[in-house]
């Protein structure tokens, strides 16, 4: 069967820098002003988050390639409606699967729509986190949908594409809601699936620095979906299954960065344990962050989680007011994010909060309270986002009891998504509403110093990335000849992204006003690991400079010097919303991965080349660079 697996824009996205208007083309491809962007949006509403490719995506797509079918994964989400019409109409897919969140739910009916007009007799399929507990509602709403599953897809994915190969009815899927004679049902529920290692991993057949190595939270954060999407609980594919899937990962990735994305990624801490462990008896190197709780890390735990390659932890911490802490149902407590915050600081992993704004009980006290909070506890960054009441939540449970939100708001209003204070005061919300404005986004607070840095380096007795650290607080001290030496000595030791260490000592040498040495380290980055946001910046500001006579004007060369854990926003599909091959209307055999049939053809490119070219394109002729 052909399966067309595709990810929305949020809504009908006009050309670049142009305004709603009737775009060229059948009726379908219209974009009326309603159609457009919320009233209130403002560039940079949609975080980088929101362009990744859902992670679910990728893994219907391995199991029904794993199953034999001809699979396409494609990433519209940044797509102007007139291309994404293009592509609609090109795809002659029997099967059309999409992944709705709340941001993109307006997208899901607008694309569904464009699909029914252009493939009448095809089969549309919806899942994700916004349409499972809303099932029946999307039917309602959407006309052009047929199918929308709910808990986890996988077997009821293959399930509904095995029916349709055979001709047979979808009606009475488990998991899944659907038509039957103009009425609209909902199925049986589906187990949860038992073991997770019985599922392709995305791995095999996608270059993705996304990764879930496990299903599932305990716990029952008032804000959350996760338990209307896995149930309540926690499963976690194997160590065995994980390691590997990381070496499939490693080996498409040019640049060694992999996010986890686990709803609560320590929850069991042998597993993780042992996991780091094998990481390091396997010998992988690389770069990972993680998510997870503050209350389930210990010392042990933390230093294996470093030395295996941990460079970021992120935590829910919410609110530095233990009224709101409780209100929500976190179930931790100030103290221990503290000892938590301190714990990984000790081992130099940097640690990043997720704060909200306008929880249940929240007060202009207790959003002082969180202010002064983050001052005693600072952590190395923070980032503050709205509460959004999405379905499926208890949130949206008890709004809902109470008589103030009804599921037909996601459907007659265009917001991006429903971001109001659960109860605050108009006094509160004012209040909130100012400092957000300024402090939106992500907010840099702990600087560690060079003894604290020293004090890491000995305690990890050397590791390579520890080093890394303390060389750009040196750098940036000053102390040139001190950070040369360790940065030297971490590419000994193999630091897994030598690029950021090349630019470190690119800006070195720039400070030393050695500009053949700069360039010349630019070039070896450009050849050995060019992809990363910060040298390609630097390369980038380095031409123009050399283009404007900068050494013999005496201008000032000004190059940024960081090495945080950060992901080039490659153009690579199905990763990012970037160009599609020349190829991409033609169907791969039966089984066989999007990349691989993408390179069949002598004009045709495949992701991982795209991504390189993506990267290195800014860095032009690299035989040219050392005589710029």
């Amino acid at each position: 069967m052909r399966i067309a697996l595709l990810y929305p824009p949020p809504w009908k996205l006009p050309p670049k820098g142009s305004a709603p208007v009737r775009a060229q083309g059948p009726s379908p491809a219209v974009i009326e002003p309603s159609e457009g962007p919320p009233d209130d949006y403002r560039d940079g509403d949609l975080d980088g988050d929101f362009y990744q490719i859902p992670y679910g995506l990728l893994s219907l797509a391995a199991q029904a390639i794993r199953a034999g079918h001809q699979v396409k994964v494609l990433n519209l989400s940044a797509y102007a409606w007139a291309d994404v019409m293009e592509v609609i109409a090109g795809l002659d897919a029997e099967l059309f699967g999409m992944s709705c969140w709340t941001a993109n739910r307006r997208g899901v009916g607008y694309v569904a729509d464009a699909i029914r007009h252009q493939h009448p007799a095809a089969h549309i399929v919806v899942g994700g986190p916004h349409a499972a507990p809303l099932a029946t509602d999307m039917l309602k709403h959407h006309a052009a949908i047929d199918t929308v599953t709910f808990g986890e897809s996988e077997q009821t994915f293959l399930e509904l594409v095995g029916r349709l190969t055979e001709g047979q009815n979808t009606v009475g899927l488990a998991g899944s809601a659907y038509r039957r004679s103009g009425l609209i049902e909902r199925g049986p529920a589906r187990a949860n699936i038992p073991d997770l290692d019985s599922l392709a991993p995305p791995q095999e057949h996608f270059a993705t620095h996304i990764m879930m190595t496990s299903r599932g939270c305990p716990w029952a954060c008032t804000f959350c979906g996760a338990e209307s999407q896995w149930g309540r609980g926690f499963r976690g594919n194997s160590v065995s299954y994980v390691l590997d899937s990381i070496e499939q990962s490693l080996a498409k990735l040019p640049v060694k960065l992999i996010q986890i994305k686990d709803d609560t990624f320590t929850t069991n801490r042998k597993r993780v344990l042992e996991l780091c462990r094998g990481i390091r008896e396997r010998k992988l190197n690389f770069l990972w962050s993680c998510d997870t709780r503050v209350d389930l890390l210990t010392d042990e735990l933390l230093r294996e989680m470093r030395l295996a390659g941990c460079q970021r932890l992120s935590l829910g911490v919410e609110s530095g007011s233990q009224t709101i802490i409780e209100n929500v149902d976190k179930k931790i407590t100030v103290e221990e994010i503290l000892e938590s915050t301190a714990l990984a600081k000790k081992w130099g992993i940097r640690v990043r909060y997720f704060m909200m704004l306008g929880n249940r009980g929240e007060t202009t006290e207790t959003f002082r309270e969180t202010l002064a909070f983050l001052e005693r506890a600072r952590p190395h960054e923070y980032i503050f986002s709205c509460l959004s009441i999405y379905p499926g939540t208890h949130d949206f449970a008890s709004a809902e009891a109470a008589g103030w939100l009804s599921s037909d708001v996601y459907f007659q209003g265009n917001f991006q998504e429903l971001k109001v204070p659960y109860d605050a005061d108009e006094r509160c919300t004012t209040e909130m509403n100012a400092w957000f404005r300024g402090h939106s986004g992500l907010q840099r607070l702990h600087r560690p110093s060079v003894a604290e840095l020293t004090a890491i380096v000995e305690r990890t007795q050397g590791h390579p990335a520890a080093l890394v650290d303390l060389a750009g607080a040196q750098f940036h001290a000053g102390e040139l000849d001190e950070a040369e030496g360790l940065l030297r000595r971490a590419l000994e030791g193999g630091f897994p992204a030598p690029g950021l260490v090349l630019n470190y000592l690119a800006c070195i040498a720039c400070k030393r006003q050695d500009y053949d040495a700069m360039m010349a380290h630019f070039s070896e980055a450009a050849l050995r690991d060019p992809q990363h946001a910060v040298l390609i910046r630097n390369v980038e500001t380095a031409r123009r400079w050399f283009r404007e006579q900068g050494p013999t004007r005496g201008l000032p060369l000004e190059l940024s010097a960081h090495h945080d854990f950060q992901l080039l926003e490659r153009t690579a599909q199905p990763t990012l919303p970037g160009p599609l091959p020349p190829t991409w209307r033609a169907w791969p055999p039966p089984g066989v991965r999007p990349e691989a049939a993408a390179g069949t053809g002598a004009d045709s490119v495949t992701a991982s080349e795209v991504a390189r070219i993506g990267s290195t394109k800014a860095l032009g002729d690299r035989r040219r660079l050392p005589v710029l």
